[in-house]
């Protein structure tokens, strides 16, 4: 990453991990939260996966929550992501799901953790569904890595996770994942990390993510990219193109209220779109990452505000 926008990125993690700022957010910026974040509960957030496939996009829907303090908070996510595949069915949406490991309890008990997630994805198994197991910090990379696998080899293919470009690990990941047929995204990355596990420069994270894309469509694997950037976007295009790669062998993820209208092109053009849609009360966290990530969001969030 460049200086200033790595500068830009470190400030603001900094800033919304202070428990003023957290607080005065929670009271005051809920409206703004709202360009990101779908709605508070399941049935509005079914509403906008309706009207997102009307638009040839598929989604990703994401129950909103990460860190908890106590197991009990565990059990009613999973609970709640056995809802919210149950919903999906009888709306009959195009949409997988998506959650994190710390929201069920791996910061706490891994046992416990892995038992919370494989319910939740043997009830999608059961509906036909996909789970996407997110990825965190470095200090939960090793281990949602062996959950995943761990869920393969008990016959539950139906999950998949992560892969972060920035980390210095990646491609060694890549290839052991796709050896053992786990389903991958893959992302640049968006926690703050040390130069000890990821790269720092925004050139060295752009080659790395286009070596790990390369390693997946190279092998006729189905890839998913998630990214806004055009330049990646672009490159992806081409290269396709050049190698004679069908647009059904991969797609491109963003995020819900983020160029949404460059989602319906791209799926109006006739490459497969998905966006992830979160929802959920625990919105701080994921909020402001999504400030952090570039100074254009905060400053489209601040237009908002002033309107």
């Amino acid at each position: 990453m460049d200086i200033g926008s790595e500068l830009y990125r470190k400030t603001l993690l900094t800033i919304s991990g202070n428990s003023l700022v957290e607080k005065l957010t929670l009271k005051y910026g809920g409206k703004l939260a709202a360009k990101f974040i779908a709605s508070q509960e399941l049935q509005p957030a079914l509403d906008v996966i309706r009207e997102l496939n009307r638009k040839g996009i598929m989604v990703t829907l994401d129950h909103l929550g990460e860190g908890i303090k106590a197991l009990s908070e565990a059990s009613g996510y999973r609970e709640e992501y056995i809802r919210l595949v149950r919903g999906i069915a009888a709306a009959s949406v195009n949409a997988n799901v998506s959650l994190k490991p710390t929201q069920m309890g791996l910061a706490l008990d891994a046992k416990a953790c892995f038992t919370n997630i494989r319910a939740v994805v043997q009830e999608a198994a059961a509906a036909n569904n996909f789970v996407r197991i997110d990825m965190e910090d470095t200090p939960f990379t090793q281990a949602t890595i062996d959950m995943v696998k761990q869920l393969h080899r008990e016959g539950l293919t139906n999950v998949g996770t992560v892969i972060q470009a920035y980390l210095h690990r990646t491609r060694a990941d890549v290839k052991d994942l796709i050896a053992s047929g786990v389903n991958l995204r893959l992302v640049k990355g968006a926690y703050k990390e040390p130069a000890e596990v990821a790269f720092q420069k925004k050139s060295e994270v752009i080659d790395n993510f286009k070596a790990i894309i390369r390693m997946h469509l190279d092998q006729g694997i189905y890839t998913a990219i998630a990214s806004h950037d055009d330049t990646i976007i672009r490159w992806v295009k081409e290269y396709a193109a050049a190698n004679r790669i069908s647009p059904e062998k991969f797609e491109f993820q963003m995020l819900y209220g983020l160029r949404m209208n460059e989602q319906a092109k791209l799926a109006a053009d006739g490459y497969r779109v998905r966006c992830y849609v979160p929802y959920g009360k625990m919105w701080y966290p994921y909020y402001t990452r999504r400030l952090a990530e570039k100074p254009a969001n905060l400053m489209m969030v601040l237009q908002n505000m002033f309107r």
